[in-house]
Parts: C-alpha cells; sequence; structure tokens
C-alpha cells in the first residue's frame, strides 16, 4: 500500500456473530498521516471493521498492531483511538467552544492551553464566530465540524470515521470532504474512512480498500484501484481525470 513504514498492521482480522461471517481475514497496512478510503454497501462489514481496530468488538483471529505493538486485546480506553459515528453525537447543554474543549479539559490540561488549542481548532474548521452557540443553532455540516474538532483536540493516535458525512446534503458533503483533506493534512491525521460512495473515497483517501461480502481487498496504490475493473472507477473516469488534475477542491493533484 505504501513504501513508507507501517503505522498500523492488520493481519487475518476475522469476526463472526453467530453462525455469520461478517468479517474474514482482513489484511493491510497503512502509513503514518495517511488516511484509507474502504469502500463498501451496506452490511458489507465495513462498521465491523472499524469496531474490532477501536476495541469495541473483540476479533474471533487475527492481530492488530500498531507501530509494532500489539494492540489486539488493549481494552478500548487505552487505545487511543477516536471512532465518529455517522451522526454527531454532541452535548446539547455545551456551546461549540466547550463540546470541543471537553477532552482537553478531562485531562486537567491549563485553562490557557485550553484557550489557546481550541481558539486554533475552531479556526481550522472555520468555526471561530461558532464558539458560543449551543449544537441545535447550528447546521448539520457545522455539527459534524464540531465533533470533528473534539476528536482531533485530544491527538489521537488513530481517527476512525464512519461514513460521517452520508446524512448531509451533497452540496455540504464535498465541502465536508474537502475540508477533511485539509484538516487531516494540516493536524498529521491517520484515518480509516469508510464509505459506500465511490467519488467519496476517491477524494478523502491517500490509499484505497474495498469489502465485499466480508471480504477485505487492499491496493497496493490509489492507480491499481482505479485500474481494478470492478472498483467502478471505469465508470466515472471524467471525474478521476478531474481529481488527478487537482480540480476537485484539492491544492495538490492525487
Amino acid at each position: 500500500m505504501t513504501t513508507a513504514a507501517s503505522f498500523l498492521d492488520v493481519q487475518g482480522l476475522s469476526k463472526s456473530f453467530g453462525a455469520e461471517k461478517v468479517l474474514e481475514d482482513a489484511t493491510f497496512r497503512l502509513a503514518e498521516r495517511q488516511t484509507l478510503s474502504v469502500l463498501g454497501r451496506s452490511g458489507c462489514g465495513k462498521t465491523t471493521l472499524l469496531k474490532l481496530l477501536a476495541g469495541l468488538h473483540e476479533p474471533d483471529g487475527g492481530s492488530i498492531l500498531r507501530r509494532g505493538a500489539d494492540i489486539t486485546r488493549v481494552p478500548v480506553e487505552r487505545r487511543d483511538v477516536v471512532y465518529l459515528y455517522q451522526e454527531p453525537l454532541l452535548f446539547p447543554h455545551l456551546s461549540v467552544f466547550d463540546n470541543v474543549a471537553f477532552g482537553l479539559r478531562l485531562r486537567h490540561v491549563e485553562a490557557d492551553r485550553v484557550q489557546k488549542d481550541v481558539t486554533h481548532m475552531l479556526e481550522s474548521l472555520d468555526l471561530l464566530d461558532q464558539g458560543d452557540k449551543a449544537p441545535h443553532q447550528l447546521s448539520g455540516g457545522q455539527r459534524q465540524r464540531v465533533s470533528f474538532g473534539r476528536a482531533l483536540i485530544v491527538s489521537p493516535s488513530l481517527l476512525l470515521l464512519d461514513e460521517p458525512f452520508s446524512s448531509l446534503d451533497a452540496e455540504t458533503r464535498t465541502q465536508m470532504q474537502v475540508l477533511f483533506k485539509r484538516v487531516a493534512a494540516l493536524y498529521a491525521i491517520t484515518a480509516i474512512f469508510v464509505t459506500h460512495d465511490l467519488k467519496e473515497a476517491l477524494i478523502v483517501g491517500d490509499a484505497m480498500a474495498t469489502i465485499r461480502s466480508g471480504r477485505l481487498t487492499a491496493y497496493g496504490s490509489k492507480q491499481a484501484f482505479v485500474d481494478d475493473p470492478e472498483s467502478g472507477v471505469g465508470s466515472e473516469v471524467d471525474f478521476w481525470e478531474s481529481l488527478k488534475g487537482g480540480r476537485y477542491g484539492n491544492d495538490q493533484p492525487v
């Protein structure tokens, strides 16, 4: 997938619920500061993969190594992993600023540092003028940005995103995809982003994988994914060419 040293090395990860094999022998590597797009239809095993990586499910087999250390059985609270769901789960009684600051205050970070870090985060997410508002006063895209900010402010080693933009309208979804790429680069994020949308997978991912009926296929490069007749990119060739040319909200060609 990359020539860089692996940050995450997943080998033979499997999970069944009763007689149903939901994920079977999933194997891939991910470099630090990269985003892996995992593309697949609903029910194919994408969410199960994320929950295994987060420690929310225990695998039936396989291993998860982070920087060479085995975290397969490490409890969820010690994994330094943040899981973002489809819907932004914000504290309704807290302001935007206080929602983002929550994790830092939980860690007893000094007030001056909290003020500085949260202000910078809100600025990065184009939310600086929204800090005093309550979540119910925000648009769907703004709430998702607050959710991002709260996750990133604690500098997790790995960010897991479970179709985070699926409930947004098309225009807002496109804006969030571009924003994610910018913020991921700014904060040097390592992430796994699952989606059922081909265009979204191509936009946000530095590396690509698919899951079909519980079977994960990881590609050695983005071009290898594009060249696979089963990837579906053939029907989106114009979009792929525009993406390569950096004409889809990216500062640099993919």
